[in-house]
């Protein structure tokens, strides 16, 4: 059931009006985290997020576990094995993002939230019988049996995630009061940022660990690993089943017409400036900080006392100032306007961009600047990923999702192929200089919302 135009219109009217009034002292003082967190049905849904989130990364550093122990040869890297497993967890995200937000509008979502956990977990589980199985088949196409079951299995988990995330991105606004959605979507992207750092950080102890204790109990089990990440699937299913969403019925009345939802939620993006604006933000948001990712390997490089291998303390310093961030804007964001919130982020990291650029023999100054980069860097995404709930109507949320995971996973994909040829050809200095520019980019769209969308 489509919404009328008059209903779209008196949903964006309330949205504006509820965004843009100010604060009465009551409403001040339930401002913050702390109504979030007494929020049970919002507690549940976070707490799957984190196992699920976690189990995630975990999962990559499984797959390059297995292909170590497996497949690599003495005499041959890595490297190739990985980009295979890598393109797999890749392709689904490209392919199927806005798909998945149109069937997520019209199916149960607690239903996607669970059964996508536990059907991961499944596939995690299978791993040790499946490779068992083949080990004595011959090669496909070069390339051993065992291997090609491994990029399978990845791409079935990769898709499955592009449910989960549109589906729990559409949750948060059915349990969180629109007031209070700031905070809960701070709280969202500090446990996506923790997850990738803390994720990737641990994934090899981790499994290393549970190895260790299985030897030390006399098992001999070969599949404890899997256990233990498919196990992580499972606990986010299980947690979730109790959750209670209160969905429109409308939703899951009419049988999903693909292309034309599709279009329906670009349609939508045409017709509202705020939104497709934010989700512009996004994206140059997401291209950045995935240029960063590729160029913190070449800046650890020129960094004295770190090695290229050791780039991830500079994203983690990344990572430490988007959690500060998320705390400062679910504390303190929603006394400021979103319109302050995204100059001062687009500059802000315009700023960083430029002090990174002229400190990249500093270790000291680049991991301080890298952490106000993602400082600012929350003070753009998070209000911007919160005025997409606030004015996407209901029905709409999943198509309008699944694009924005479709155009995210795009920005990501693109400055991971193209940063380190820009840092070859013209130089670190030069391709921060030009990532600063782009945030610029940002912050005058910044201004071009407040002009044509009110104070907010």
């Amino acid at each position: 059931m489509k919404l009328s135009e008059q209903e779209q219109a008196k949903t964006t009217e309330d949205t504006t009006n509820n965004t843009e009034a100010p604060l009465s002292q009551s409403e001040e003082n339930t401002q913050g985290f702390l109504p979030v967190l007494k929020n049970y049905r919002f507690l549940t849904l976070w707490n799957g997020q984190i196992f699920s989130q976690l189990a995630d990364k975990v999962y990559l550093v499984l797959m390059i576990g297995i292909i170590a122990s497996h497949f690599q040869r003495p005499d041959q890297t890595i490297s190739g094995w990985v980009s295979a497993i890598m393109i797999a967890f890749t392709i689904p995200a490209v392919l199927f993002g806005s798909l998945a937000g149109v069937y997520v509008d019209r199916w149960s979502k607690k239903l996607v939230l669970v059964g996508t956990n536990l059907v991961r977990g499944l596939l995690v589980w299978s791993v040790p019988a499946l490779l068992y199985l083949s080990q004595d088949l011959s090669p496909w196409f070069n390339l051993p049996v065992g291997f090609w079951i491994l990029l399978i299995i990845t791409f079935l988990v990769s898709t499955l995630t592009q449910f989960f995330a549109p589906a729990e991105q559409t949750a948060i606004p059915l349990l969180v009061k629109r007031k209070n959605l700031l905070p809960a979507n701070s709280l969202y992207t500090t446990t996506m940022m923790a997850s990738v750092i803390i994720g990737f950080a641990v994934g090899e102890p981790l499994l290393g660990l549970t190895e260790t204790f299985t030897n030390w109990l006399g098992l001999t089990w070969d599949f404890s690993k899997e256990l233990v990440v498919g196990g992580g699937y499972a606990i986010a299913g299980l947690i979730l089943i109790p959750l209670n969403l209160t969905e429109s019925p409308q939703s899951k009345e009419e049988k999903p017409h693909v292309f034309q939802d599709i279009w329906e939620g670009i349609q939508y993006l045409r017709q509202n400036h705020r939104v497709r604006n934010a989700m512009v933000q996004l994206v140059i948001l997401f291209c950045i900080f995935a240029a960063l990712a590729v160029l913190a390997v070449r800046l650890a490089e020129t960094l004295p006392n770190l090695e290229s291998d050791q780039f991830g303390f500079i994203l983690a310093a990344g990572g430490v100032g988007m959690a500060v961030g998320a705390a400062f804007l679910g504390n303190w964001g929603q006394r400021i306007s979103r319109r302050q919130l995204g100059l001062w982020g687009s500059f802000g990291m315009a700023g960083s961009l430029v002090g990174l650029a002229l400190f990249t023999t500093d270790l000291t100054f680049s991991l301080i600047i890298t952490t106000l980069l993602g400082f600012f860097g929350a003070l753009v995404g998070i209000p911007m990923q919160t005025t997409i709930q606030e004015e996407t109507p209901e029905s709409k949320r999943g198509k309008v999702f699944g694009l924005q995971n479709n155009a995210v996973n795009i920005a990501l994909s693109l400055p991971l192929a193209l940063a380190s040829v820009a840092e070859t050809i013209f130089g670190l200095e030069a391709v921060l200089l030009g990532l600063a520019a782009t945030a610029i980019v940002g912050g005058i769209l910044t201004w071009y919302i407040s002009q044509t969308g009110g104070k907010n």
